[in-house]
């Protein structure tokens, strides 16, 4: 079965921000589920290039119309294509193709109804930066009131499209399909909006160029809504391509913020009803990301962008954010504290720490195989915990779109594992031989539990999916695969490594760390050093990452009188190490000792052997090495 998403396409005035990234990271985790339910799945963004505020913004800086909306235009597709974005196009409105579309649509609704398309003389408040006129009774103090920017008075000769028509037809569609627009509140807001009665549409401008020609009458272009929104139509194949066009259309989804509901849920199912095409299946519009409770605005200097984010969190930890922090239809607010909270506890000490414990334990205590299972052992509780976050995230990521409240259930299976691992003490099995079955039924579920989760948060974060998977050594699954089978017994792990490794720096100095710093400018906040001072500053010490780490074994090497080499046990990996303290310490006392290491020093080839950290230790004036021992558990951040 075909699925066709649509975002809105972004108009290219300025640079994309966190606004686009949510709502194409929202878009895109819906593509993924709907694939991993086997459907057929279009997914279309991309870019709104004509108009007034794209004629200004190119003259501002010395550019063409067409060349500034390539740049622009560019810096989208980049900045998707960071984001894992799996889109299968991406349209722009100057391209030839939707110049077709755009005017085969005109033609199409003059030729079934002339009366809907007529010129007249339109005198009104424009605001250029929405590009819509705004009614005398709506501005406030003289300026837009969903924008806040100063509107202009225009008159000028203008085709107005005969909204008014159609104000019956639309309230009886909203009537027939109430989920047409969701929330529910948006679409009380709309059908209120219609009945308080319609006014017919401008949809041409003469006061400027950059936009797609009139048919037959090219001293007019087209307003920005008839335009743009065609765009939906022409990625769906309209005109020329009719067997694409049966295939994908109607749209099953169109995504955007809720600012711009009425275009999409009034404009466009009104400029399809006249040209006698399917109107799209459902609107959804989410919320506003605010920050101390006011909407991100370029204007207030608190507009976030993504790449800031990712380089610090990893892009699955943004994406993982975005959708755990917002409930769709819901406005949410966005802090770097909250980031830094959700990132630590739920990614590198939950998801992270099941991840680490679950695979380690099948290395040390199975030779690195899925143990073989014993239902007399199985957990019930946890396996029907299993189905029921199973069942519920898939529909709530592929229906209902409310990936906050599945990522909520599945990060609440984690904690039910976590616990059940923590209860059942495989490590304490493990010293029991009578109770081997036991041990490979709790480390059997719990590789299984992973395998489930991997396969859940794939719409959210494919890229961490991947990783466990490899660690686990399968393949990825379909959700009805996920459904049906369970861990294959014997599968051979692969290497376990961090998953997300816990950020222990403040928002302060991650502010620091994501902030670009302009060529030949210092960061106001770097300590100065005086000239000659060889001591080093905060910063420079806190890039030297200093663990708590478990000797695991030690031998030998071979030709060599000075070197060990080191297994530890860091809590969530387990490192080689070359250490030369040979001639202090003979390798079979080593074993359980607890040491520090730097756990962030480049790795390095000694004897033919990779040695990924150092250990740390003193040395008493004759040279001889003293290794540092501390309590505590591997992992734990020495500082």
């Amino acid at each position: 079965m075909s699925f066709y998403i649509t975002t809105p396409i972004y108009y290219v005035n300025a640079e994309p921000h966190l606004g686009h990234a949510y709502t194409t990271v929202v878009a895109d985790a819906i593509a993924r589920s709907r694939r991993l339910l086997g459907g057929d799945v279009f997914f279309l963004t991309g870019t709104d290039e004509h108009g007034q505020k794209v004629e200004r913004a190119a003259r501002a800086r010395g550019m063409t119309p067409q060349a500034f909306a390539d740049l622009i235009s560019s810096s989208f597709r980049e900045l998707f294509s960071h984001l894992n974005i799996t889109n299968d196009d991406f349209i722009r409105t100057t391209e030839p193709r939707h110049i077709r579309a755009a005017q085969a649509l005109w033609r199409r609704v003059r030729e079934r109804d002339e009366s809907l398309l007529y010129k007249a003389m339109y005198e009104g408040w424009y605001c250029t930066v929405d590009e819509v006129f705004v009614p005398e009774t709506q501005l406030v103090d003289g300026k837009c009131p969903d924008c806040g920017n100063p509107v202009e008075r225009l008159s000028e000769e203008s085709y107005f499209f005969k909204l008014s028509a159609f104000q019956d037809r639309l309230l009886e569609h909203y009537a027939r399909h109430p989920d047409f627009v969701t929330p529910e509140s948006r679409l009380n807001e709309i059908t209120a909006f219609v009945k308080s009665g319609l006014k017919d549409l401008s949809v041409s401008r003469t006061s400027f160029n950059w936009g797609i020609p009139v048919p037959d009458d090219p001293r007019h272009v087209m307003y920005v809504w008839f335009d743009a929104l065609t765009n939906y139509l022409t990625a769906a194949g309209f005109p020329d391509d009719q067997a694409r066009l049966q295939r994908y259309w109607p749209a099953d989804v169109h995504l955007m913020g809720k600012e711009i509901i009425r275009q999409h849920a009034v404009y466009w199912p009104a400029f399809l009803m006249a040209a006698g095409l399917e109107v799209p299946r459902r609107i959804v519009g989410h919320g506003w990301w605010l920050m101390n409770e006011a909407k991100m605005s370029k204007s207030l200097g608190n507009v976030v962008r993504p790449q800031a984010y990712t380089r610090v969190f990893g892009v699955d930890g943004f994406r993982y954010f975005l959708l755990r922090e917002m409930t769709l239809g819901h406005d949410a607010n966005f802090s770097d504290e909250a980031f830094l909270t959700r990132y630590n506890a739920d990614l590198a000490n939950d998801l992270g720490n099941l991840v680490s414990r679950s695979t380690t334990m099948i290395h040390r205590y199975c030779e690195g195989r899925v143990p073989p299972s014993s239902s007399r052992y199985e957990d019930a509780a946890l396996a029907q915990k299993l189905d029921d976050v199973f069942a519920l995230a898939k529909t709530r990521m592929s229906e209902s779109y409310l990936f906050s409240l599945a990522l909520r259930d599945i990060w609440e299976l984690i904690g039910v594992t976590n616990k059940y691992i923590a209860t059942r003490e495989p490590w304490a099995l493990a010293r029991d031989d009578s109770r081997r079955e036991e041990l490979h039924e709790v480390l059997r579920q719990s590789a299984n539990v992973l395998r489930v989760v991997a396969g859940l948060i794939e719409p959210v974060m494919p890229a961490t999916a991947g990783r466990i998977r490899t660690m686990l050594g399968i393949q990825p699954e379909t959700w009805h695969q996920l459904q049906k089978k369970r861990i294959e017994e014997g599968t051979r792990l692969g290497t376990v490594e961090p998953l997300f490794p816990r950020i222990d720096q403040s928002v302060e100095e991650l502010r620091k760390m994501s902030d670009p710093v302009v060529p030949g400018q210092t960061p106001a906040e770097a300590p100065q050093v005086a000239p000659g001072d060889a001591r080093i500053s905060i910063d420079d010490f806190m890039k030297v990452e200093l663990r708590v780490a478990r000797i695991v074994a030690a031998e030998a090497v071979p030709k060599s009188k000075k070197l060990l080499k080191l297994q530890v046990d860091l809590g969530t990996e387990q490192r080689t190490i070359v250490a030369g303290i040979a001639e202090a310490y003979a390798p079979e006392t080593l074993a359980g000792r607890t040491i520090v290491v730097v756990a962030n020093l480049k790795a390095a080839k000694l004897m033919g052997i990779e040695s990924n950290g150092m250990v740390l230790a003193a040395s008493t004036d004759a040279g001889k090495p003293i290794l540092l021992s501390v309590e505590g558990e591997p992992g734990m951040r020495v500082r």
